[in-house]
């Protein structure tokens, strides 16, 4: 199959990248908690792509379908010592039993759970240490399209779904989203300059420019420009924790000349 896209991922999505899914955001609007202009980093990590673009996949058939790799675990990724450092800061923060807190998971399932940690203890009492970028902030919008890279070049699609909420991409079961990413085998993605952003209906939004630069399996390169939606309730009495959390909302990828 060719590259996986979010036209694909996203239902009722039209077939090229420009027609996006989801809510779209608010027109610019006063207000909003991260609304301080903030420059992400250049360049995030590799991370296989399986992001939004043009045509639909194509899906494996049964007689032909691979049964996936595991996971990529945070050692492997990373080494065990840097791995260990961020199991201590996700054990510090995590309020639960830390299954997701161990090495041999994948690094984004751990950065996952202190992100989620974080949100969760957010304006309960003084920051607890470790969490950077803050919960409400632009970076931590950022951090969850990074985050999502990261899940998908660790093979690790539970986490990468959860990206998009509790209930994963719109009309999309996790075992038809982990299908779509069979044919890819790295990506990198670069986070361009953000600008404030929107705030409406209860909500922020905020808009996340990305290029992508994947390689197929067969050695095909191919390239990606546009941008992610993430957004979180804006601290709206009887919002959940879930919703208090930047999720991504929305993709827009167009597929240009790869170099």
């Amino acid at each position: 199959m060719r590259i996986a896209l979010l036209s694909w991922t996203l239902s009722g999505c039209a077939l090229m990248a420009l027609a996006g899914c989801g809510a779209p955001p608010p027109s610019k609007a006063e207000g909003g908690a991260d609304n301080a202009a903030i420059t992400a980093p250049a360049t995030s990590t590799v991370a296989p792509e399986n992001e939004a673009q043009t045509p639909m996949p194509d899906m494996p058939s049964a007689a032909n379908a691979v049964a996936p790799a595991a996971p990529l675990s945070c050692a492997a990724d990373i080494g065990s010592a840097a791995a260990a450092k961020r199991v201590a800061i996700c054990r510090n923060v995590s309020p639960a039993t830390h299954p997701p807190c161990n090495a041999a998971n994948s690094c984004a399932m751990i950065e996952d759970e202190i992100a989620r940690s974080c949100a969760l203890f957010d304006g309960k009492g003084e920051p607890m240490q470790g969490c950077d970028p803050a919960p409400k902030s632009m970076a931590a919008a950022v951090a969850v399209v990074q985050r999502y890279y990261a899940a998908l070049n660790a093979r690790d699609y539970g986490t990468a779904w959860a990206q998009w909420g509790d209930d994963g991409p719109p009309n999309q079961p996790l075992e038809k989203f982990q299908a779509g990413f069979a044919g890819t085998r790295s990506t990198r993605v670069t986070i361009g300059a953000l600008e404030p952003g929107d705030a409406g209906a209860g909500s922020i939004y905020q808009t996340v420019p990305v290029t992508v630069d994947s390689q197929l399996q067969d050695g095909t390169r191919q390239r990606f420009v546009g941008d992610y939606v993430v957004r979180r309730v804006n601290d709206v009495d009887g919002a959940t924790p879930a919703q208090l959390r930047w999720h991504i909302g929305q993709a827009k990828l167009k597929a240009v000349p790869a170099r």
